[in-house]
């Protein structure tokens, strides 16, 4: 289904990255201007309580993720620095995202579970493509797992957005309990991939 979706986008982005390449915007530029977008949002909005109002900015722009790759497909720029400065972006729209919801909830949401289960969230969130990248820098792979970061976001915004429009707070508190252990359950199968592979080097 995600496949299908990014392919979808791909098609939908073409005519828009064509132009922004002959305007002189650069794929980077792209990258880096949604990422702060996605930030400067998570951090305003959610912790202000406009849920629905940051969820719609931030999906916008989220879904605009695969717009800096067919430019750079099509400017012939594909290549590690590009893909190493979309995972670094995304880190950032990642955390700030949960983050945001740690400081509503802490605060005018004032609801203690669902602001620690957004930092447990935060924290694990954070572990899953560090264990892959970590993996990678010793020759290995650690790719896969329930909990991938597209399934990841998509659940939390539209948590996010229910509540916004008046479901109840517990809707988000379920999503983020079941994104917590479907997290670390990715952690341990990341883990144990390296640990299988390891073992087979050192026979």
């Amino acid at each position: 289904m995600l496949n299908g979706l990014r392919g979808a986008m791909t098609r939908f982005f073409t005519p828009l990255a064509t132009l922004l390449l002959r305007m002189g915007v650069s794929p980077d530029a792209v990258t880096i201007g949604g990422t702060l977008v996605v930030v400067a949002t998570a951090l305003w909005a959610f912790p202000t309580g406009h849920l629905l109002l940051g969820t719609l900015i931030i999906t916008v722009f989220v879904l605009t993720d695969s717009l800096d790759g067919v430019m750079a497909r099509q400017a012939g720029r594909t290549g590690p620095w590009g893909a190493f400065l979309d995972s670094t972006m995304d880190r950032f729209g990642d955390g700030a995202i949960f983050a945001g919801l740690v400081l509503w909830f802490t605060a005018g949401g004032d609801d203690r579970l669902t602001a620690i289960l957004a930092l447990v969230c935060l924290v694990l969130g954070s572990i899953v493509p560090y264990a892959r990248a970590r993996a990678e820098g010793l020759g290995m792979t650690a790719s896969g797992g329930i909990a991938e970061r597209a399934d990841r976001l998509l659940l939390v915004l539209v948590a996010t957005g229910a509540v916004g429009i008046g479901a109840p707070t517990a809707v988000l508190t379920v999503i983020l309990a079941l994104l917590a252990v479907a997290s670390a359950v990715t952690i341990v199968q990341r883990m144990s991939k390296v640990y299988r592979q390891a073992a087979g080097v050192a026979r």
